[in-house]
């Protein structure tokens, strides 16, 4: 079965540009996505799963356990994906499956490939940049370690090479730097000192354009740092970037779903569109003639408008997501699932490709015991039955702590008159899906 899904990655043809679309089938939010050179769309998504897609046909690679939040295919055919289960995986067509590239001790937030396709750069929750090799097509990544770059002082948000296999990274920390030296041995040098965190970050043979946490999205030189243009706007934060380098047009994504595409020849804004009607613009690509953007956010569907008619076209039409309805229009049990839980989790019979099992019947169901769901080693021959007592014990200290190694978000409800609201809810919910 893996085999055939990464003969798709040769096989699946490119969606057409020029038209409005719509890909629908993930189980979540859309993190990131990222085209081939034969217009061949890969997305990545919360519910842990990367899809490539036939037209409006999903295939589903299924390697990562938490989250999938960054993808590559800067080294087409071989699909690179990081996630939140800290690893980067490489899908290629001449292996059976995913093929392990490298680990972090944080998630993984960017990955980029060197440009004479040898390096993988990976940035990481961890503070790091790993630099790895480019894992054969036709053998499994051996033993070799990465060489870990240290210097930034919290999260690396983004990594990218430039010409001459130049390495650039951001951080949470304010700064955007180059590595400089021969590896192994690589030194970093801050160009750019922001003041608030640096989200994303497009890196050309002449300038860098970084997107930041207080909005801030500037073009700046690529070999001293000084700023080429200013084009922050009353929205924050920057969430997502993308660059077609024929058309010169990069596009800007915040968390006020607005995607802003900018003329890098003439430094001017050519268009700015209100893309989502609330949430996020959390992913961006653009198609390889340059004339559709693909668009993603916290819908579980990726949008492709025509940049000239975007307008025409108008923002995304989904309904309002359950973990964003008003709070005090619903009770309190209920508003605890939604909030905590309907992300991740349905209620229906079918685990419905979401980031958890379906919670059907839950209650005295032993834990991972869904069929359609793949768990944790954790959870594979757990002795748990799910009962008021033990959930009650996972929201107290945490799933963290409850199953040491689960797949499993940490949060904790610390009320205990929520715990039992959000019990009575589910009692009461999974009852009446059982009649």
């Amino acid at each position: 079965m893996l085999r055939g899904l990464c003969i798709a990655l040769l096989m699946a043809g490119p969606l057409a540009a020029q038209e409005f679309f719509t890909l629908k089938g993930h189980g979540g939010p859309i993190m990131d996505i990222a085209v081939a050179p034969n217009g061949q769309i890969a997305t990545a998504s919360f519910d842990n799963s990367v899809g490539l897609w036939d037209g409006e046909r999903p295939r589903w690679f299924e390697g990562h356990r938490a989250a999938v939040t960054a993808l590559s295919y800067d080294a087409a055919p071989a699909l690179l994906s990081g996630g939140d289960d800290f690893r980067v995986l490489m899908w290629h067509p001449g292996n059976d499956g995913p093929v392990e590239v490298t680990k972090h001790l944080g998630k993984v937030s960017a990955i980029a490939v060197s440009p004479d396709g040898r390096l993988v750069a990976s940035a990481g929750w961890d503070g790091f940049v790993n630099v790895s090799g480019m894992p054969q097509s036709d053998t499994p990544q051996d033993d070799a370690q990465p060489t870990v770059l240290k210097g930034h002082r919290s999260n690396v948000t983004a990594v990218a090479y430039g010409p001459e296999n130049a390495l650039y990274s951001a951080s949470s920390d304010g700064t955007l730097r180059i590595w400089e030296g021969t590896a192994p041995v690589l030194r970093s040098r801050t160009l750019v000192k922001h003041g608030f965190g640096i989200n994303r970050m497009i890196v050309t043979a002449d300038w860098i354009a970084y997107g930041a946490v207080d909005g801030g999205t500037r073009i700046v030189d690529a070999k001293t740092g000084d700023q080429i243009a200013d084009f922050t706007l009353d929205r924050r934060p920057i969430l997502s970037m993308a660059f077609h380098a024929p058309s010169r047009q990069l596009a800007v994504g915040d968390g006020q779903g607005y995607i802003m595409v900018i003329d890098t020849d003439t430094l001017k804004i050519s268009r700015d569109f209100r893309a989502t009607r609330q949430g996020p613009i959390w992913a961006l690509a653009f198609s390889p003639d340059g004339e559709n953007i693909h668009a993603g956010g916290i819908e579980d569907t990726v949008y492709s408008w025509p940049v000239d008619t975007m307008d025409e076209h108008g923002p995304m039409q989904g309904t309002t997501r359950s973990f964003l309805e008003k709070p005090e229009s619903l009770p309190n049990g209920e508003r605890q699932f939604k909030r905590k839980c309907s992300i991740c989790h349905t209620l229906t019979a079918g685990s419905a490709r979401k980031a958890g099992p379906s919670l059907h019947q839950v209650f005295g169901r032993k834990a991972g015991t869904v069929p359609d769901y793949t768990y944790s080693d954790t959870l594979n021959g757990s002795d748990i039955v799910w009962s008021a007592e033990t959930i009650n014990a996972l929201f107290d200290i945490g799933p963290d702590h409850y199953i040491p190694g689960t797949k499993m978000p940490m949060q904790r409800i610390v009320k205990p008159s929520d715990r039992d609201d959000l019990i009575d809810f589910l009692r009461s919910a999974t009852a009446q899906e059982e009649n």
